[in-house]
């Protein structure tokens, strides 16, 4: 065989050789890309699903449900009216925390649909969350259990102390815009 022959040889199995190895990859680094992205609701996911792959499929499935919604940035005057009506609720919350965390819950919800989230179904509320509000997820969820009960009588008042303590980071996150990308943005960096 010829000099010429053998480079070829060797760069077509160069080649590949690169070609496996990043097939081999790509799983791992989709794992990876979902988990920095879902942080704590990667692996809550991964808990309820019956496989990795299976949870990984569903939090893409989120992902892609999420570019398709029409969402956008509260205006100044709606971000100062929501500002209000929180302290609002604080204050509501020394005299009547039950029902204090009852109208967090709502004003949370008010300030989803304003800002382009579905609010019609609790559970796809909190998929939709996920996609960019994964860390207070799960304070959101435990806030939203004691408010319930709260409504019962079934809980203490530190219970909801911390109930709005949790409220207040998510309301937090979706009135001033941290932790949200415009569709814009999103496609810039899906796109990468």
């Amino acid at each position: 065989m010829s000099g010429a022959v053998v480079t070829v040889i060797v760069i077509v199995v160069v080649i590949a050789a690169a070609i496996v190895i990043a097939l081999a990859l790509m799983p791992r680094m989709r794992s990876r890309k979902l988990k920095e992205r879902f942080g704590p609701e990667y692996d809550r996911t991964l808990e309820q699903a019956d496989s990795r792959r299976e949870a990984e499929r569903e939090l893409a499935e989120r992902q892609k449900r999420h570019q398709q919604l029409n969402l956008r940035e509260l205006t100044d005057d709606e971000k100062r009216r929501y500002t209000m009506q929180w302290a609002h609720v604080q204050e509501q919350f020394v005299d009547d925390p039950a029902h204090a965390l009852e109208n967090a819950d709502r004003l949370l919800t008010l300030a989803m649909a304003d800002r382009g989230y579905p609010t019609e179904d609790p559970d796809q509320r909190v998929a939709d969350l996920s996609v960019e509000h994964a860390q207070p997820l799960d304070r959101f969820r435990r806030a939203h259990q004691i408010a319930g009960q709260a409504g019962r009588g079934q809980v203490s008042t530190e219970d909801m102390r911390s109930a709005i303590v949790d409220y207040r980071q998510l309301f937090a996150e979706l009135v001033d815009g941290n932790g949200s990308e415009t569709a814009t943005q999103r496609s810039a960096r899906d796109n990468r």
